[in-house]
C-alpha cells in the first residue's frame, strides 16, 4: 500500500484574488468566504489550514507604501486569531493553525489565547510560532529595531519554555465539577510557574481550563541552522521551501536527526512542503496558464514587493534583466531570501522570480490534469520519504475556482491512488497528524 500525505493550505487574512475574471471581489473581511474555504478543505479531508500574518504595512518596494496599498500586497491583513476560531467553529475535523509572533504577545496572553481557541475549535487549534523578521513591525512594539536573529532565537527558546509551563499550569483533570461538594477545579492540580529569565518573567498560573489538546499543535519555518534546531525541539508540523525532491529529502533527513538528537521521536513531526500547482483539464491547457500566470507583470512585481517585505531588501532598484549584482543578506527571513536568491545560478531577477513556478513557496514544479499531478506528488513523496504538501499560491491569493480545482480535482486523484485519506478517524488535530 502506498504511503499517504499529508495535506494543509497556506493563506492570509488579506483580500482574496479581487483582480482576475474569477476572483471573488476583494471583500472578505466578514470572514465567511474563508469559513466557506475551510468547509471546503475539510471536505477534502485536508489536516490543517495555515493562517500567515505581518505585523506592519509594507514600505519596502519602491521605498513607499504606495504599491503594497494599490496592489493589495501584505496589506490590509485583518488579525489571525478571530478568523481561525470562526473557520474552526463551521468546521468539526480540519485543523485551524494562526501565525502569531513571540515579539508581539507576552507569553501569558499567548498561551491564554491559545487555549481559548483551542477549546472553542474543540481541540483543532494550532500555533504558527515567528519571531517577526521586519524592523518596521517591531516599530510598532516600542522598538526601534529588531534585535539580531540568534538574539531573537534565544527569545524564543525562553517563551516556549514559558508557554508549555503555563499550559503545565493546570492538570489535565483539574476541573472536577463536583456539585455535591462544590467543588469546580481541584486547587491542588493548579499551580504557579514562578518563571524568572533572561527575558521574561512570569508568574502564573493560567486562568483557563485546561484545552482538549492541553497546547495547541506547533508549527514553524526555521530554515537556518539555529531556526532547524528551534523546530526540531519544538514542532509538530514543519512548513518548508526547497527547490526540487533532493533538496526536500535533505530537509527532511536534517530535521529528522536534530529531533533525534534532541530526544524526541522523528515521526512526530510532519515536514509539509510547499507547492503552488497549476491544474487544466489538459496537460496542454494547464501548461498555457502556467504560461500566462508566470508572464504576468502582476505576478513579476507582487513577488518582488513580498520578498522586498520580508527582507527589508528594495528589489525594485534591481534591473529585471540582470542577475542581482552580490549575494544579498539581510537581518529579516535569510530562508526565504537565500531559496528566493539562488546565488550562482547566473538567472537574471525575472528569471529568479519565475524559477520553479511559484516565486517563494514552491518546491517542486507541478504542472498538469489532476491526474498527472497526483501522480507526479507521488513519486516526489516515495522520494522524499514523507510527509506531504501545504498547497498554496505565488502571492496566497485564492479563489473559489482554484479551491474547487484541487478539492474537486487533485484530492480526489490522490485518494484513489491511496495517497490521501478519505475521511477523518480523529477529532484532534495532533491525532490526525500522527494518524501516519
Amino acid at each position: 500500500m502506498p504511503k499517504k500525505m499529508h495535506l494543509a493550505w497556506f493563506m492570509n487574512f488579506t483580500p482574496d484574488e479581487w483582480r482576475e475574471p474569477f476572483g471573488q471581489g476583494g471583500n472578505p473581511w466578514d470572514g465567511r468566504f474563508y469559513m466557506e474555504m475551510a468547509q471546503t478543505l475539510e471536505r477534502a479531508c485536508f489536516d490543517y489550514i495555515m493562517i500567515e500574518d505581518k505585523l506592519m504595512v509594507p514600505q519596502t518596494y519602491g521605498g513607499s507604501r504606495d504599491f503594497a496599498l494599490k496592489n493589495a500586497m501584505m496589506v490590509p491583513k485583518h488579525d489571525p486569531a478571530p478568523l481561525a476560531t470562526a473557520m474552526g467553529m463551521a468546521t468539526s475535523r480540519l485543523g485551524i493553525v494562526a501565525t502569531m509572533s513571540t515579539m508581539a504577545y507576552p507569553p501569558f496572553l499567548l498561551a491564554r489565547l491559545c487555549s481559548t481557541i483551542d477549546s472553542l475549535t474543540r481541540g483543532r487549534f494550532g500555533w504558527n510560532i515567528v519571531t517577526s523578521a521586519e524592523d518596521l513591525a517591531a516599530k510598532n512594539f516600542n522598538m526601534d529595531k529588531l534585535p539580531l536573529r540568534e538574539t531573537r532565537y534565544e527569545m524564543a527558546e525562553e517563551y516556549m519554555e514559558v508557554v508549555n509551563k503555563l499550559f503545565d499550569s493546570w492538570d489535565k483533570d483539574a476541573v472536577v465539577l463536583d456539585r455535591e461538594k462544590g467543588i469546580y477545579v481541584d486547587p491542588s492540580k493548579v499551580r504557579t510557574i514562578d518563571h524568572v529569565g533572561k527575558h521574561y518573567q512570569v508568574r502564573g498560573p493560567l486562568n483557563t481550563v485546561p484545552s482538549p489538546q492541553h497546547r495547541p499543535i506547533y508549527v514553524q519555518a526555521g530554515a537556518s541552522p539555529r531556526g532547524r534546531d528551534f523546530a526540531a525541539r519544538f514542532a509538530d508540523s514543519i512548513i518548508s521551501v526547497a527547490s526540487g525532491p533532493a533538496q526536500m529529502k535533505a530537509f527532511r533527513d536534517d530535521i529528522r536527526a536534530r529531533a533525534a538528537e534532541a530526544g524526541r521521536d522523528p515521526d512526530e513531526i510532519k515536514v509539509l512542503f510547499c507547492i503552488t500547482p497549476t491544474l487544466g483539464e489538459t496537460e496542454f491547457e494547464a501548461q498555457e496558464k502556467y504560461k500566462r500566470q508566470m508572464s504576468s507583470e502582476y505576478f513579476i512585481t507582487d513577488t518582488l514587493a513580498s520578498i522586498s517585505a520580508i527582507t527589508e531588501i528594495d528589489f525594485s532598484q534591481f534591473d529585471l534583466d540582470k542577475p542581482l549584482p552580490e549575494k544579498l543578506v539581510t537581518n529579516g527571513e535569510s530562508g526565504s531570501l537565500d531559496k528566493f536568491q539562488q546565488w550562482g545560478s547566473g538567472m537574471t531577477l525575472r528569471e529568479l522570480v519565475v524559477s520553479g513556478g511559484g516565486g517563494l513557496v514552491s518546491s517542486v514544479e507541478l504542472i498538469g490534469t489532476p491526474d498527472q499531478v497526483a501522480e507526479r506528488m507521488g513519486e516526489v513523496m516515495e522520494e522524499v520519504g514523507g510527509d506531504g504538501f501545504l498547497v498554496t499560491t505565488p502571492v496566497l491569493r485564492v479563489s473559489r475556482r482554484y479551491l474547487a480545482e484541487v478539492a474537486d480535482g487533485l484530492v480526489p486523484a490522490l485518494q484513489k491512488r491511496g495517497l490521501a485519506r478519505t475521511s477523518y478517524a480523529h477529532e484532534l488535530l495532533r491525532d490526525n497528524l500522527r494518524e501516519f
